[in-house]
């Protein structure tokens, strides 16, 4: 029997915080991956026509997660539980939906955790957005990257599962892409595999871009096995090269996560009609298996690597002491790089399946490839074989994916609930139910109503430096400000959806018509001063950012420490020390104590002609909590105090030098 159950887990944790104040309006400038014209003659037609195609502009409409810190505590996180005989799976509706752990419970035989398991809860400034996490198995969709919704709660549910059980219903509305998603977790009465059946609908009348991967961190100590012979490699030189598995050119076996000295991404060439699977094994030949149906069309391994850099990531992700891990992937083009396209009205399904498995552990591990490949597949075959696999799938997509769920288990955003009100979508068992609107989507519930938004009442005493609520930035959004009365905040909003649009100068434009009649001008300064900042304009940028620092001053902390840390590095990048000194001595003492304001401490003192200062600041220590993957800013600034090796504790950096 199957149970599906509420529960909590405590882990120490640290909060996640308020998210960034500011809107995401910083261009993301990611260049197309290169090729090597010797691998391009060679390119799938699909692949080749995906590479590249429609890159996110900015993280709009979403906010960035950056609110976290270092210090952990211990906190108690709600979890659904899904169990029968078999396996015990935990789930975290209000992360993402991360499945924390997958626990078998073989017969006679102690109980073994098939995943990597992080006993702490540390964000990173890893998700398209900032905050995520590591370990378990993770749901990624809207663009390449983790998934904006890493740390958000998704709703969730029970349904009834298509044999006749209880099945845990996870789903959200992806905002990046603007597509509603189902995640469906259940485990078959009597059997030691989870199922997980995944649908992206596509409501509009326009094709959208469409990305998904699964991953999943198991043990680095593994051997990972998948069905091919060769793989599409790339690192953090953003350079795509088709390489042989198991070993490369070097002749070191890739499979073995510990093999490789630099972080990479393996993304195998699986033959067509090949069945789909991966999977990571021990040195007993026991593990961990991902299969799916063939709509999952890819398989990746990805790496940190024995390198500096890689171990100090696997560090600041945990605590001290834990193994490393490594992650098996699954998704629905070859490579990470293509967002293949999703027509008017159409939706893509399909199902996996995670569960153990064990195969001959010489062969598993010898020295002949195929053969190890051979004795993975065989024995997934008997233990799951391909067609159970269709026909599950098959069963829950005719009779489950579109049952109407039961009361919720936990409650998602208001976003989903606000696009069905605007578009009139029918979304059979996925409602979004319009209760579920809250404070940030009812200016534009009042949008939709009355056709302006909502303006401050001209007796009321205004809210001093207080941030503008989020922007919804699609086409008809867009189109609604378009013709809405022109008051200021009309013009800060709708300045912002052009800009996600692409649409920069008329972005420029409305933001200018705002400033001359606001009543609270620093939003619009804001908006201005990163607009003549992506655009190279860097004097004027930093006027504006300055003029708007000081426009805001006194009001709402978050924007202060947020728009005073911008403000700095915006100074300091126009040779301004003495200005960026005296914005970083207004901001509270605990603000400036955090790591990054420390880092700004130690360039702006270099700036100032002051590098033992600067140096200082390093030997007192300081840790950015938010610094991003494959950071390179700390060894840079090391580099120009001095010529020693960069400290362990700095080295994030990934790139091969």
């Amino acid at each position: 029997m199957t149970t599906v159950r509420r529960a909590v887990l405590t882990l120490p944790a640290a909060p996640l915080g308020p998210d960034n104040p500011l809107p995401a309006l910083h261009r993301l400038g990611a260049a197309a991956p290169s090729v090597d014209e010797r691998d391009r003659a060679g390119l799938p037609r699909d692949m080749r026509r995906q590479l590249g195609h429609a890159p996110l502009r900015t993280l709009l409409p979403t906010q960035v997660r950056d609110g976290y810190g270092r210090e952990r505590t211990p906190t108690a996180l709600d979890t659904v539980e899904i169990e029968n005989d078999h396996l015990k799976v935990t789930v975290l509706p209000g992360l993402g939906g991360r499945i924390h752990s997958l626990l078998h419970k073989p017969t006679g035989r102690a109980d073994r955790e098939l995943l990597y398991r992080n006993p702490v809860l540390q964000p990173a400034a890893f998700a398209l957005n900032g905050a995520w996490f590591s370990g378990g198995i993770e749901w990624n969709i809207g663009a390449r990257g983790h998934t904006t919704l890493s740390c958000a709660p998704l709703h969730a549910a029970v349904v009834p599962a298509p044999d006749g059980g209880e099945m845990l219903r996870l789903w959200e509305w992806e905002r990046l892409r603007d597509l509603p998603f189902q995640v469906d977790l259940w485990l078959p009465a009597d059997s030691p595999y989870l199922h997980v059946g995944i649908r992206i609908r596509n409501p509009h009348e326009r094709a959208v871009p469409c990305y998904w991967w699964s991953n999943t961190a198991v043990p680095e100590d593994r051997r990972i096995l998948a069905p091919a012979d060769t793989a599409w490699h790339f690192g953090y030189e953003r350079a795509l090269r088709r390489v042989p598995v198991p070993c490369d050119e070097d002749g070191a076996d890739r499979t073995y996560p510990l093999e490789s000295t630099h972080a990479g991404d393996w993304f195998y060439a699986l033959p067509d009609g090949q069945r789909r699977w991966i999977a990571a094994l021990d040195a007993h030949g026991e593990g961990l298996v991902q299969t799916s149906t063939d709509g999952l069309l890819g398989r990746k391994l990805f790496v940190w690597g024995t390198g500096r850099g890689g171990r100090r990531w696997q560090e600041w992700l945990t605590e001290p002491g834990t193994p490393g891990y490594a992650e098996i992937q699954a998704g629905l083009a070859r490579t990470q790089l293509e967002h293949p396209v999703l027509e008017a009205g159409e939706e893509v399904s399909w199902l996996e399946v995670y569960g153990p498995l064990g195969a001959d552990p010489a062969t598993v591990h010898g020295a002949d490839w195929a053969a190890a490949r051979a004795g993975v597949e065989s024995a997934l075959a008997e233990a799951l074989p391909r067609a159970e696999v269709d026909t599950a799938y098959e069963r829950w997509l005719t009779a489950a994916a579109d049952t109407e769920p039961g009361p919720l288990l936990a409650r998602g955003s208001g976003w989903g609930a606000l696009e069905v009100l605007r578009g009139g979508h029918v979304l059979p068992g996925t409602p979004f139910d319009p209760a579920l609107l809250g404070d940030e989507q009812r200016p534009w519930v009042e949008l939709l109503r009355t056709g302006a938004l909502p303006v401050p009442d001209p007796g009321a005493a205004p809210e001093p430096g207080a941030a503008p609520w989020p922007t919804p930035v699609s086409d008809a959004w867009r189109d609604m400000l378009e013709t809405a009365p022109a008051e200021p905040v009309t013009e800060y909003h709708l300045g912002v959806a052009q800009w996600a649009a692409g649409d920069l100068a008329q972005a420029v434009r409305s933001w200018e018509r705002g400033l001359k009649n606001a009543a609270e001008r620093w939003p619009l300064l804001y908006c201005l001063a990163v607009a003549d900042r992506e655009d190279g304009h860097r004097e004027r940028a930093a006027d504006r950012y300055a003029e708007a620092f000081e426009a805001q001053y006194g009001g709402d902390p978050l924007v202060t420490a947020a728009l005073g840390r911008e403000t700095v590095t915006v100074l300091l990048g126009a040779n301004r020390p003495a200005q960026a000194r005296a914005v970083l001595s207004r901001l509270p003492d605990e603000v400036r104590a955090r790591g990054a304001f420390r880092c700004l401490e130690a360039r702006l003192l270099l700036a100032e002609g002051r590098p033992d200062a600067a140096r200082a600041v390093f030997e007192a220590g300081f840790e950015v909590a938010d610094l991003k993957e494959g950071a390179e800013e700390l060894g840079e600034l090391w580099s120009r105090l001095t010529d020693e090796p960069l400290p362990d504790a700095y080295e994030f950096r990934m790139r091969p030098s």
